[in-house]
């Protein structure tokens, strides 16, 4: 039995993106790949209101966020750390070599960007990452104010993660700018794992052509010399890429101000939902996630138990991440989910909870 997925990633996806996906191959070598792969890469330019170059990875994000310390790291890093995501990206950043140092903030807290310039004032660091909604705990960090925090470092390569926020909020990359930000696609894009996208700033690709030890299949100057003939460095996911395209008509075609409306609307729900409930918010409230709430266990359910029963039912459920696993559960609302799928799923759950 599929069960009906609401947890943070992936989540469920149309079946035009799956009928989308079955079209017939093609070379990756072939004129019609390149006018497919630069219908993508200048539509995902719109969406993400850039000029920067993007680039299409075959890969998870994290493929791409290690890529992006190999390339752009060349003295030091600060990894800002609020949940488990953030956590491994400085894991990541030791284990390729790269002098960094954490900044962490406690889970369900979020990265501010009083934070930022406290680290940067510092001089130490020529690169910073960060991760825009932290989605093991459910916090969006203020991206606009630490934005304006990074304009006094122009020395300071930003490296921001939106795996888990592009295309469900307005997030101006060349406003901000962002240096180079990546993210998946089977959270709030709507599609199946395994396709990364990433931007890089001309300051980026500058970075990139001095650091030594940037590897092949993400370096950063192979993407940038195969996008001057709309492709990739080695074969991409041809079949992802179909559904990337079908997945940005579709997009446009609803409207960017009203996906961005109903990703409030469907927060606006759920949230409300969790406070009538009797539970509470992990993180503060002005720092709540647009694509996915976190809620603390504070009538002590047993989430393990709700998790089975929802699955018996057709639905997945989420009963919290690593450390905070059983005392938070989490509720994705993003990507193609509409208000009359939460209205399932949160009177399913409301079944349940009364059953047990």
């Amino acid at each position: 039995m599929h069960k009906k997925l609401f947890i943070p990633g992936p989540v469920e996806i149309a079946p035009e993106i799956l009928a989308a996906m079955a079209k017939p191959m093609i070379g990756h070598r072939m004129a019609e790949y390149a006018q497919l792969h630069k219908r993508v890469t200048d539509n995902l330019k719109k969406l993400m209101f850039t000029d920067s170059r993007v680039f299409l990875a075959t890969s998870s994000a994290f493929g791409v966020m290690e890529g992006a310390i190999r390339n752009l790291v060349a003295k030091r890093c600060a990894n800002f750390c609020n949940g488990a995501f953030s956590d491994k990206w400085h894991d990541v950043t030791k284990r390729c070599g790269k002098e960094a140092d954490a900044f962490k903030a406690e889970w369900g807290k979020p990265i501010t960007a009083e934070m930022v310039d406290q680290a940067l004032a510092t001089g130490k660091y020529d690169a910073m990452t960060l991760i825009h909604n932290e989605t093991s705990t459910g916090v969006m960090s203020p991206l606009p104010e630490i934005a304006e925090v990074l304009r006094k470092y122009p020395d300071v390569v930003s490296i921001i993660d939106t795996v888990s926020s592009m295309s469900a909020l307005k997030i101006p990359v060349d406003e901000l700018g962002i240096d180079c930000c990546i993210f998946g696609v089977q959270k709030a894009f709507a599609l199946p794992p395994g396709l990364a996208v990433f931007t890089a700033s001309e300051r980026a690709l500058a970075r990139a052509k001095t650091v030594e030890g940037r590897g092949y299949y993400f370096d950063f100057i192979e993407f940038a010399t195969n996008d001057d003939k709309d492709n990739t460095p080695s074969t991409p996911c041809i079949s992802q890429i179909y559904a990337m395209d079908c997945q940005l008509e579709r997009i446009f075609a609803e409207g960017l101000e009203k996906r961005w409306d109903r990703h409030k609307e469907m927060a606006s729900l759920v949230r409300n939902w969790v406070i009538e409930r009797g539970y509470s918010f992990f993180p503060e409230e002005r720092f709540l996630s647009m694509t996915l709430t976190c809620a603390r266990n504070t009538r002590g359910t047993d989430l393990a138990a709700l998790k089975k029963r929802l699955a018996a039912a057709g639905y997945a459920f989420d009963d919290g991440y690593g450390k905070i696993k059983g005392e938070t559960f989490r509720i994705a609302h993003m990507g193609d989910m509409q208000l009359a799928d939460l209205h399932g799923l949160l009177a399913e759950i409301d079944r349940q909870l009364a059953e047990m």
